[in-house]
């Protein structure tokens, strides 16, 4: 009966008829985006919440005013998101980072420049989100939503929801009302409805073609959600661009969110038992940013653009780490069934050392999943170029060495040879 219940409420939850509802609907902080939605309750769309806006436009207060431009950068303190940051300082550009009060990046709060203005909020809470969003005079916002919860688990946690869905619902409102001039919202591949068969993946653009229903996992269900919301926002004058990346790595996951990371980690600790059979599409984490930002300033607006590599073997993997680092350990490879008997144990155990598990059976389902994607459009549209995992890996490894996250860094050989 529990089992039944459940079911139950995780197909009212992910209705895709009850979906754009969301839209009229309040947030945890129970504060509704605009007093227009009480008035005007278009159920599927964000006109009654950009009613206000509208009429700010008719009066000829346009977006894009000419000035200097902000990047204000949601989950600035995550991997991808700190990452970005970098990118756009490099770049010469103003910075407004938004990370989560307590939260902890060291190599970006160090930094002593102008650029960087580091913002403490919550994409929970809507006043923040127009805090941030708020356009200095003669100047141009340009969003960049990459915050967010990535998660392993088979099932939704309510924070994973409030995150993902209704913390990017409050991100589009803001960004509505604050009338940024750019809008970029990082999706997922995992959000693409990828079918049984083999075909290759391309993108999607319609907001009807994302529905939770069809795809496996809480987070892919969340990004599957808050990316038709964004689109559905496209088609009422947003200008949003939505990017897929693959499964990202890299150096620079300060805060150690990224379950790939944590088994490289393991792997030059000495303290990876065995890996599974099977692999995935992984992209360094910087071609990512880079193509963020690319599709930020270059793509067209309602559209779609996967951030992809190739598919490597985890055994590959390891393989070039172990040549990379000089490790010769031997680590044997699980089949993915063997592997799933285990999870229990793996799950109970991350438990008792309050820590992520290494692998669920959501995961093992992602490691022989079709990850057939393609990114020829961001290739073709936005000058998109990923690197080889080598490289990435080799970067990786020295970043963590001198990051004081390899116990017997000194006993490494940073091996130059190629593969």
């Amino acid at each position: 009966f529990t089992m039944r219940m459940k079911e139950m409420k995780n197909k009212e939850l992910w209705n895709i008829e009850r979906l754009p509802r969301i839209l009229s609907t309040r947030t945890e902080y129970g504060k509704d985006v605009e007093e227009a939605a009480h008035s005007q309750e278009e159920e599927g769309s964000l006109h009654a919440a950009n009613t206000a806006i509208s009429g700010m436009q008719e009066k000829g207060q346009d977006c894009e005013t000419a000035g200097k431009k902000i990047y204000a950068v949601t989950g600035a303190f995550g991997h991808l998101g700190n990452t970005i940051v970098r990118a756009l300082l490099k770049r010469g550009e103003r910075v407004r980072a938004l990370a989560l009060p307590g939260d902890a990046c060291s190599s970006l709060e160090n930094r002593d420049s102008g650029q960087l203005e580091i913002f403490r909020g919550d994409v929970r809470d809507p006043d923040t989100m127009d805090a941030f969003f708020r356009r200095e005079e003669e100047s141009q916002v340009l969003a960049i939503h990459a915050a967010g919860i990535v998660t392993i688990a088979s099932d939704v946690k309510p924070i994973v929801y409030d995150v993902n869905v209704n913390g990017t619902l409050n991100v589009i409102r803001s960004a509505l009302r604050q009338r940024v001039a750019s809008f970029l919202y990082v999706s997922s591949v995992h959000a693409l409805p990828v079918g049984k068969d083999l075909r290759v993946i391309r993108e999607f653009s319609a907001p009807e073609d994302f529905q939770p229903e069809l795809v496996e996992g809480g987070y892919a269900k969340t990004k599957a959600a808050a990316t038709r919301l964004v689109l559905e926002a496209a088609r009422e004058g947003l200008p949003a661009r939505v990017v897929h990346p693959s499964g990202i790595i890299g150096p620079w996951d300060e805060g150690g969110g990224n379950h790939l990371m944590e088994m490289i980690r393991s792997y030059l600790n000495r303290k990876l038992p065995a890996c599974v059979r099977g692999g995935y599409d992984f992209v360094d984490v910087r071609d990512v940013a880079e193509g963020c930002i690319d599709a930020l300033e270059k793509g067209r607006p309602g559209e779609c653009y996967i951030l992809s590599n190739r598919h490597y073997d985890m055994k590959e993997i390891l393989r070039m780490l172990g040549q990379i680092s000089g490790i010769r350990r031997a680590c044997p490879a699980l089949p993915l069934k063997l592997a799933a008997v285990g999870v229990p144990f793996c799950e109970w155990n991350a438990r008792r050392k309050n820590t992520k598990p290494l692998y669920t059976q959501y995961s093992l389902r992602v490691l022989r999943s079709n990850d057939k994607f393609s990114h020829e459009k961001a290739d073709r549209e936005l000058g998109y170029h990923p690197r080889d995992l080598y490289d990435t890996l080799k970067d990786t490894v020295k970043w963590m060495a001198s990051s004081g996250m390899l116990k017997k860094a000194d006993s490494l050989s940073f091996a130059a040879s190629e593969k």
